[in-house]
């Protein structure tokens, strides 16, 4: 069984954000079909940073630490910000991921910078 640092312990147990944002200004999804895991992101957008981001994940403990540490670390964030957050730096806030789990925070990185191009696509639709 793989240890887990305190920091994605308490991500797991006590996961912030989780839920669905109505009318959401982006959603995105990211999965992987091999170990099941699923991740949903919610974003509320105003004046160009993220005012709320909320997800709902379906997955192992390491996923749900994920989500809950990318929409901590996205919240309040200008959208470009937002986009330079790495499965590195989320791996990183969680003070260390087991190798094999790191995959996890790919997935909560993309499962953002998806919602987030949903908002922009949407904007130039309105354009």
């Amino acid at each position: 069984m793989p240890v887990y640092s305190e920091k994605v312990m308490d991500h797991f147990m006590k996961p912030r954000n989780v839920g669905e944002i109505e009318n959401p200004d982006g959603i995105g999804e990211e999965g992987n079909p091999v170990c099941g895991d699923m991740m949903t992101f919610y974003i509320k957008v105003k004046d160009d940073r993220l005012e709320d981001v909320k997800f709902k994940t379906f997955g192992c403990g390491a996923a749900i630490a994920v989500s809950s540490m990318v929409s901590e670390m996205a919240k309040g964030k200008t959208l470009e910000e937002a986009m330079k957050i790495t499965p590195r730096s989320v791996a990183d806030e969680l003070t260390g991921l087991p190798k094999n789990k790191l995959h996890c925070s790919n997935l909560g990185a993309q499962a953002l910078h998806r919602a987030i191009e949903d908002y922009r696509r949407k904007q130039e639709q309105r354009g």
